[in-house]
């Protein structure tokens, strides 16, 4: 390791671009106890692929339970197996980093349990965040429109207007008019209810997300207003029943009307792309970047950030990002996913792409204490593939360090308008 690269990586705070942590009052009232602090994560799909069942996994995250010897007896062999996964390595530096733990034991797990609630009170998850992670801010998605202030945090907290819903043809009328006071019966309807949705929430929102790609393919068709009508009409008449046909239709309307908002108020629209969590359910002719491109030549004036660096994809994203200047990657999950293949990827995207469409990070995560843990890793492999950069001769030290600057903060100040989100964030919190 080259010892100022190292530490500039290590100080530099990190611009967190994707989340899914749960709010300060689930954090302190229903929050996980040690054992569901330390594997309630990605983790758990390893341990399934490794042996454990479902159920095993389940008694393992029963915080119901005191006993947690007996809970991680149940999943031991399993983690033995996954520990040296990117999911593993997390939890390793989650106990380490957090509880104290070398190594998992059911000694060093009593010993941790006094520690887990001195950590569930007010205030330690911005914390934990802040100076555990080192991270500037995060931007959250957690599947709802409402992009509110966060008051535990207004300028540390920062919320996706969540879209998924809507690319997948769903049209959930009910909330749709507690929110907006329209009741969807018309396709224009439907698009005054999605203007509305923006025009409450665009201002103070980060980004758009969607990660439909988890339920429908992520290719794109153009769909007119009379096809889009007629899908939106038989689905209303049978909303228990929809066909996947005219799902796919108006899942593709409301897509590129979403596409249109956002670069209306100027948001960034986030997409999943590539591999799926949990296990067992991966459909990999879905999840490809390269069936985003008839959308990303549509739409040239959006800003488009594809997520998880599409993985096991990795070489046709960087191919699309070296191809369309409206598209930037974000590098969120994929360290956890597998650290080996994106530090390659980085020094990849590095002699292929320009250096300013590249985010370093994202957690991903629910708790806070996992954010923690994918930042130490994060950093750890960064700080690997800019170090390999510099020893094969290819980059200065001073030239990693401003790469590495690049990557971690001045590429997400770029796309992201965070001081004007930060400032309605602030007159909403005032007008309120």
């Amino acid at each position: 390791m080259l010892p100022e690269l190292e530490r500039h990586i290590d100080q530099t705070p990190l611009m967190d671009t994707h989340e899914h942590l749960y709010m300060e009052d689930q954090w302190i009232n229903g929050g996980p106890d040690v054992l569901q602090d330390l594997f309630e994560n990605y983790v758990q799909a390893d341990l399934v692929v490794a042996g454990a069942t479902d159920a095993d996994v389940q008694f393992l995250l029963d915080a119901k339970n005191p006993d947690l010897k007996a809970r991680f007896e149940r999943v031991r062999k399993a983690w033995e197996a996954v520990q040296h996964t990117g999911y593993g390595e997390a939890v390793r530096i989650l106990a380490e980093r957090i509880y104290g733990m070398h190594e998992i034991t059911p000694e060093g797990l009593e010993a941790a349990r006094e520690t887990n609630l001195q950590l569930r009170k007010p205030g330690t998850r911005l914390g934990l965040l802040q100076r555990g992670a080192n991270l500037d801010h995060v931007q959250v998605d957690n599947f709802v429109w409402a992009c509110l202030p966060d008051l535990s945090g207004p300028d540390f907290f920062l919320y996706d207007l969540s879209w998924f819903a809507f690319c997948n043809g769903q049209v959930p009328c009910e909330q749709l008019a507690q929110e907006t006071g329209i009741a969807v019966q018309t396709l224009s309807d439907l698009r005054a209810a999605m203007e509305k949705l923006f025009a409450l929430y665009g201002p103070v929102a980060i980004a758009v997300k969607a990660q439909h790609a988890y339920t429908r393919t992520l290719c794109w068709e153009e769909r007119t207003d009379a096809a889009a009508s007629a899908a939106l009409d038989r689905i209303l008449r049978d909303p228990e029943h929809p066909e996947t046909a005219d799902q796919l239709c108006l899942g593709d309307w409301a897509w590129a009307r979403g596409l249109e908002l956002a670069i209306e108020y100027r948001l960034p629209f986030k997409i999943h792309t590539g591999y799926y969590a949990g296990h067992s359910r991966m459909a990999v002719d879905r999840i490809k970047g390269g069936n985003l491109c008839p959308l990303l030549s549509k739409y040239l004036d959006a800003k488009f950030v594809l997520m998880h660096i599409a993985y096991p994809y990795n070489d046709e994203l960087v191919a699309i990002a070296k191809h369309y200047p409206n598209v930037w990657v974000d590098m969120c999950w994929a360290w956890s996913i597998n650290p080996y293949a994106s530090s390659d990827f980085v020094r990849r995207f590095l002699h292929a792409v320009p250096i300013n469409k590249l985010f370093v990070f994202g957690g991903d995560t629910r708790w806070p204490a996992s954010s923690v843990a994918y930042a130490i890793q994060a950093r750890k492999w960064f700080t690997r593939a800019l170090s390999a950069e510099v020893i094969s001769g290819d980059l200065t030290e001073e030239q990693a360090m401003a790469v590495a600057t690049r990557l971690m903060q001045t590429n997400q100040l770029e796309c992201f308008d965070l001081e004007g989100t930060r400032a309605a964030i602030h007159a909403k919190i005032n007008a309120a």
